[in-house]
Formats: structure tokens, sequence, C-alpha cells
């Protein structure tokens, strides 16, 4: 069987994926280097991003380790936040090829950029093809640029006088802001979509934030995130049969 990476298409492939690969290595330095600048080893962000492979994930578990939170809430953060990867897997379960390791390596690199890239493409080759093609290229210069940045992250000094401390909670947010900016927004009181109400999505983006605000004070650091799934529930009662 002729490998999708030696078909003519993926040349073409690399040039479009390359730019995600470019954001994804800049993303990748950052987390390195603010990992070891926060206090932990190198060997830290260099194991999770091989096993764990999950910018979103890693950033947040990092983030509640760094600001004093224990492993169990440092996991279940970001064993939340992957949640989603489920979904992304059973969309593109048709597209990894035959045979069980096939599939296992497959799962290791899905993410919303293969993903996306992958089922963009026009027929089921070339969605075999891009997955491959941007899998791969992708983990790879993700655990490159994050074993860079955490060899050059022990240069960093003092990361609260250089103002890194507030790097994690920055990056999660500009992680989250497009998904609520694109948000359409729910009916108007005319019932018309992407009127002036608040859509579920920003409704329980706006109700876990209240609730994990009102909770930091009391329970150890890393809870509150977890707590703010309460958002879910409550959006989901007040939500129309």
């Amino acid at each position: 069987m002729r490998s999708p990476l030696r078909t003519p298409t993926a040349a073409s492939l690399v040039r479009d994926s390359s730019l995600v690969w470019l954001a994804a290595g800049v993303v990748g330095v950052s987390f390195g280097a603010i990992s070891v600048a926060g206090g932990l080893p190198v060997w830290v962000p260099v194991v999770m991003s091989l096993v764990v492979y999950a910018g979103s994930a890693q950033f947040s578990a990092v983030g509640v380790l760094l600001a004093g939170g224990g492993p169990v809430a440092a996991a279940a953060t970001g064993l939340m936040l992957n949640t989603r990867t489920a979904a992304f897997s059973l969309a593109v379960g048709d597209i990894l090829g035959p045979g069980r390791a096939a599939r296992l390596l497959g799962a290791h690199l899905v993410t919303d950029e293969t993903v996306a890239f992958a089922l963009a493409q026009r027929d089921p080759a070339r969605r075999r093809a891009a997955f491959w093609v941007s899998g791969i290229g992708l983990f790879t210069v993700w655990n490159v640029c994050v074993l860079g940045g955490a060899i050059g992250g022990s240069a960093l000094g003092d990361t609260a006088a250089l103002g890194l401390d507030a790097a994690f909670p920055a990056v999660l947010a500009a992680l989250v802001l497009p998904a609520l900016r694109d948000d359409p927004g729910g009916p108007d009181d005319a019932g018309a979509p992407g009127g002036s109400t608040l859509s579920g999505l920003r409704r329980a983006a706006f109700a876990g934030a209240v609730v994990a605000l009102a909770v930091t004070p009391f329970v150890p650091v890393g809870v509150p995130v977890l707590l703010a799934l309460a958002g879910l529930a409550l959006v989901g009662r007040r939500a129309p049969a």
C-alpha cells in the first residue's frame, strides 16, 4: 500500500500546514519556557508534550501546578478540556486507515487543527493524507519547540518580575475568546437567530466564570476550574425544551 505521505499531494499539504505548524511552534516555545521558568524541571513539560500532546490541557494543568494546586486538580482540569477530542476522534475514525497501530497512533495525533484540516479536504484519500501530514508535522514541531523553550526557560530568572506569571491565564483566555467571539448568539425577542441575547455557550461561560470567582477564596487552587462546570448545569436547566 502506498503511504499517504509519499503521494503527489503531500507537498501541497505540507505547504498548507506550515503556517499552523509555525504558530504551534511559537506557542510550544512559550509553554516550555514558562513552565521551566515557573519552577518545573525541564522533563515535565517535555514528557507532558509527548504523552498528553494537547496545548490547552497542558497550559491549564501546568497553570494549576504553578499556582500551587495539586496533581489531581491539574490532571482533572486537563482531562476536562480534552473531552472534546472524543468527538473529534469519531469524526476522523474512518480516514485513519486500517489496522490497530494506525488507529492508536492516529488517536494520539488528534487535535483541533489536524481534524479541521483533514475534514476540509475534498475527497477521502486527500483527507487521509492531510490528517497524517498535518498530524505528524504538528506533533514534531510542537515537541521540538517545547524542548527548546524548556531549555531556554532556565535562563529567564524570576518569572514574577518579568510578568510571566500572568502568561498562562492570558494564553488560556486567548484560546477561549475566539470560540466566544464567533458564537452567533441566541435569538432575539422576535425569535431571530444571532440577536441580542447571549447564546448557550456564552451563558455557560459567564455562569462558570461567576462560580469560579465566587469559590476561589474558599477552595484549593485548581478546584474553581472544575466547579466552573456548574455553569453547564445551570444553563442546561434554563434551556427551553
